[in-house]
């Protein structure tokens, strides 16, 4: 994928985020069952970075479970981070993931190297292999050695429901030669029409970037949704 395209998939989402922000917040009031098995596996003296943290419920769940050490979430809608509200022991920022290793710095400054590093339903919004393979290489600057990176990634393709949202690339102005296999633009239908980027991944896809990067799959398994696999879930061990 070349970077023009990679930069009008990430525009489609920034505007997606941006401008459904607000109503997207109202359909995530709770936590999804996979992220609930998360929890149980975090310790209260882990301290935890949320990249695309959205709205903020994994945060402040984990505060009112008497989290005790450092919790910071970061995502670059404004809409979603006024919905998450900063709140005593939890800290929310705004960034850009796309860039994140321009951040790793400041974000290091915060609790130096992280026990956990988490980014539930956002790397899927994330095109082209470059830009992946340089976030991936940044939370495992972030992290601890040992540390633990906890991800999941939408599996729409199990669902015949959102196999119908997926729209034609003419829609972006884009063709099937511009994008990679496994990327898909679908449709939003609350509040307004939308367009957004996601991408498919496969587990063997997700062993092959964690194998890039030199972490390693400890575990994967899949949950949500009416028929419980809607949601990849993985964790990754730094070194």
């Amino acid at each position: 994928m070349n970077s023009a395209t990679a930069e009008r998939l990430l525009a489609i989402n920034r505007e997606f985020y941006n401008r459904f922000g607000d109503s997207f917040s109202a359909t995530r009031q709770r936590l999804q069952p996979g992220v609930n098995k998360i929890l149980e596996t975090i310790q209260a003296d882990d301290s935890v970075l949320d990249l695309g943290c959205g709205n903020g419920h994994f945060l402040h769940e984990l505060l009112r479970r008497g989290h005790n050490a450092a919790l910071l979430g970061v995502d670059f809608s404004l809409p979603l981070l006024r919905n998450a509200e900063s709140r005593l022991g939890v800290e929310f920022r705004e960034v850009d993931l796309a860039k994140l290793s321009a951040f790793s710095d400041q974000l290091l400054a915060v609790s130096g190297p992280w026990s956990v590093v988490t980014m539930f339903a956002t790397l899927h919004h994330i095109p082209s292999n470059e830009i992946r393979l340089d976030i991936l290489r940044t939370v495992k600057k972030l992290l601890k050695p040992g540390g633990r990176f906890i991800l999941s990634n939408w599996q729409f393709l199990n669902s015949e429901k959102l196999k119908t949202r997926i729209q034609a690339w003419s829609r972006a102005g884009l063709s099937d030669e511009d994008v990679d296999e496994g990327d898909y633009l679908l449709d939003w239908r609350s509040g307004g029409e939308g367009l957004r980027y996601a991408h498919q991944f496969s587990v063997e896809e997700l062993l092959g970037l964690a194998e890039q990067v030199e972490m390693s799959l400890s575990e994967s398994f899949l949950s949500d949704g009416e028929n419980g696999k809607l949601g990849l879930y993985q964790i990754w061990l730094n070194g």
